[in-house]
C-alpha cells in the first residue's frame, strides 16, 4: 500500500470490499509507505481475522479527525511559521530548531492507541508472526541523514538486502516506524530511529514493489492511490496563469509518492515477459511475479476542493494562502484533507471500485502460488 496522506483512506474502502469476500483471507506479506504504512501495520498487528481487522480500520478512518493527525490551533500554526521564517531571516542562526510546518503529536498518540502499542512497540506483529498467520511486514522511510531508503522489516526467516540507496533492516516495529515513513517532507516532523533521522519512504523509494519481492511474495497486489488520467485529461491545464505553491506542491509530491508505482510496475512486467521466454536455469535467480494493479476511478485531488470549506478555520486560511483555489486539482490539499466527509467520499471509491473488479480480484487472490 502506497502513499498519499488522507488518500489511504481509498485503499480502506477497497480492502472492505475484498473483506466482505474473503474475511478470512490470510496475507502473509504487508508492505507499506507513507500513509500506507499506517494501514499495513493495523493490519500486521491485529489480532482478529482479516475481516475484523479491515472493519476496525475502517472504523478508525471514520472517525478520524484532521485534529488527531496535527495541531490545527491558530497559535500552534502560527508559532511554527514564525519559526520557519526567523529561520531564513536569521540566515539560520535562529534560536529554536525548526523540524515541520506543524506538530504531530496528536497522531502518535492516536497511533499509539489505536495500534495497541505497549511502550511503542506493535506487539501484535510478533503475536501474528508466531502463530503464523503473518510471514513478515515492511514498513519503508527515508533517511534524511544518509540519503537512503531504508526498510524496516519484521518478520521470520527474512534475509535483509542492500541496492544502490537502498536497504533493509531487520527490527521490532514501533509506533516511530509508522510516524517515521508517514512524515510529509517538510510538513510533518521528521523521526529519530536508532540515531538517525527519517522522513516519508515515498521519497527515495524507486522500487516501491521491492520490499514484497524481496520477502519472497510471488504475487503483489498493489493499492495505488493516483487516478489514471485519460490523454486528453492528461493535456487539461489544471491552473491558470503562473501556478501558485499548492500547484507546484502538488505536482512535486505526486512525483514524489504516487508515480514511482506506475514506472515500477511497468519494469515488473517488461522484465516478467524477459522471464517467460527463458529457461528457469537461465534466469539467474530472478522469478516472475504476478502483478495486479488497482487505482481509482476518480480523481481524487479534484474531489477534495469540495470539501475545503469544512476546514478548521486557521488551516482553511494557511491552505488558501498557498492557492488551493486556484487549482481545478488541489493535490496537495489531498493529502492532508483528514476530515470525515473526505474520507468517507475516498472510502467509497474505492469500495466502488472494488465490487468493479471484483471478478478478477478475487481470481488474483485464489489463484495457486505455483501458477
Amino acid at each position: 500500500m502506497g502513499g498519499g496522506g488522507a488518500r489511504a483512506a481509498y485503499q480502506v474502502g477497497f480492502l472492505q470490499a475484498v473483506a466482505r469476500r474473503r474475511p478470512d483471507l490470510r496475507i502473509p506479506y504487508l508492505t507499506g509507505v507513507s500513509a500506507g504504512a499506517i494501514n499495513a501495520a493495523h493490519l500486521a498487528a491485529h489480532h482478529g481475522t482479516f475481516g475484523q481487522s479491515v472493519e476496525e480500520l475502517g472504523n478508525l478512518w471514520s472517525r478520524l479527525r484532521i485534529e488527531d493527525v496535527f495541531r490545527v490551533d491558530a497559535p500552534s500554526l502560527v508559532w511554527n511559521i514564525l519559526q520557519w521564517a526567523g529561520r531564513l531571516i536569521g540566515g539560520g542562526n535562529a534560536p529554536t530548531r525548526t523540524r515541520g510546518l506543524v506538530d504531530t503529536e496528536p497522531l502518535r498518540r492516536y497511533l499509539t492507541e489505536v495500534l495497541h502499542a505497549v511502550d511503542g512497540e506493535l506487539t501484535g506483529v510478533d503475536y501474528n508472526i508466531e502463530r503464523g498467520r503473518l510471514r513478515a511486514i515492511a514498513l519503508s522511510t527515508s533517511s534524511y541523514t544518509t540519503g537512503q531508503s531504508v526498510t524496516w522489516v519484521q518478520g521470520s526467516d527474512i534475509q535483509e538486502w542492500t541496492r544502490p540507496l537502498r536497504t533493509s533492516r531487520h527490527t521490532r516495529l514501533t509506533v516511530d516506524h509508522v510516524m517515521a515513513s508517514s512524515a510529509l517532507p517538510l510538513l510533518f516532523p521528521a523521526v529519530k530511529l536508532s540515531g538517525a533521522w527519517y522522513g516519508d519512504g515515498g521519497m527515495r523509494l524507486a522500487a516501491p514493489l521491492s520490499p514484497a519481492l524481496h520477502l519472497g511474495a510471488s504475487r503483489v497486489l498493489a493499492i495505488s492511490t493516483r487516478y489514471g488520467k485519460s490523454a486528453a485529461e492528461e493535456e487539461d491545464p489544471q491552473v491558470t496563469g503562473y501556478p501558485p505553491p499548492a500547484q507546484i506542491a502538488g505536482v512535486m509530491m505526486n512525483a514524489v509518492f504516487l508515480d514511482m508505482l506506475d514506472h515500477d510496475a511497468l519494469r515488473a512486467e517488461r522484465l516478467n515477459r524477459l522471464l517467460h521466454k527463458l529457461e528457469p536455469e537461465e534466469r539467474e535467480g530472478l522469478r516472475p511475479v504476478r502483478l495486479l494493479v488497482t487505482r481509482p476511478s476518480r480523481d481524487l485531488g479534484r474531489m477534495a476542493s469540495r470539501f475545503e470549506p469544512q476546514l478548521p478555520r486557521g488551516f482553511r486560511f494557511l491552505t488558501r494562502g498557498l492557492g488551493t483555489r486556484e487549482t481545478k486539482s488541489p493535490d496537495f490539499l489531498s493529502l492532508v484533507l483528514f476530515q470525515p466527509d473526505y474520507i468517507g467520499a475516498l472510502m467509497d471509491v474505492g469500495e466502488s471500485d472494488a465490487e468493479d473488479r471484483m471478478d478478477e480480484i478475487l481470481g488474483f487472490l485464489d489463484e495457486e502460488p505455483s501458477a
